[in-house]
């Protein structure tokens, strides 16, 4: 009777088992896609950034990845790394209104970079690429947005261009996205330098707080000993100066 029961369990799980394989069977997981590196930094300032690129296909390589500097945040300064085996463009726009990078007025800013591989760099199926950029200093905004195209050597076109969608799930082709958070503020004349230089002064007065009746004592004594010193010496003195009495 219990060896029924065993069976049964077995069998139960067993088909709990298969049926949850089917149902995940047909969610696929989550593809790999281009992303940006580090994905946040600090506004107002200049980082190292690379465009991570996977090459999804079994069968095809990629050959082109075209990167579109957000509209909306335009970036003073872009200069990319050389990467063995491609070439880079770099396509310009008109900045309106200009902007001011070290108190200079910009009136052209990047607004897309475009690799392409030469000879035999194409990234391979199974591997990936990273394709580094300098920018800064960064716009004062949240987030912003690469739209991105990646190009196979079989002509197909993936496109990395869904914005996120704030509190929904991740889009099926999402672009790259860099989060920018408000630089700490600083400190001012009367800020935290001279709040920290302070500190320590605090501690040594609650040190002498506790150490008052020790310092009491031994001053006490310092007294004492200075006293009874005197006291000898004018003993000493006056023992001298009186007449040593006659046998």
């Amino acid at each position: 009777m219990i060896r029924h029961r065993r069976t049964a369990g077995v069998a139960a799980a067993l088909a709990l088992g298969a049926v949850a394989t089917a149902v995940l069977g047909f969610a696929a997981p989550a593809s790999a896609h281009v992303t940006v590196n580090p994905q946040e930094a600090t506004q107002g300032g200049y980082g190292r950034f690379a465009f991570r690129v996977p090459n999804e296909s079994d069968t095809a390589s990629t050959t082109k990845l075209e990167v579109v500097l957000p509209e909306n945040a335009p970036v003073g300064s872009v200069s990319t790394m050389p990467v063995p085996g491609w070439t880079v463009a770099v396509e310009k726009r008109k900045a309106d209104p200009p902007i001011e990078v070290h108190g200079s007025q910009l009136t052209e800013v990047v607004a897309k970079l475009t690799w392409t591989a030469t000879g035999n760099a194409a990234v391979k199926p199974g591997q990936f690429q990273e394709f580094p950029v300098s920018m800064g200093p960064l716009p004062r905004v949240e987030t912003m947005v690469f739209k991105t195209l990646q190009t196979y050597s079989d002509g197909n076109v993936q496109r990395w261009i869904e914005e996120p969608v704030p509190g929904g799930e991740e889009p099926e082709s999402p672009a790259p996205v860099l989060t920018l958070t408000a630089a700490a503020p600083s400190a001012g004349p009367t800020g935290g330098p001279i709040a920290a230089a302070a500190a320590p002064a605090d501690d040594d007065d609650d040190e002498g707080e506790g150490d008052g009746p020790a310092t009491g004592l031994a001053v006490a004594g310092l007294v004492a000993g200075v006293g009874g010193l005197l006291l000898g010496g004018l003993a000493f003195a006056r023992t001298r100066r009186e007449p040593t009495p006659k046998a």
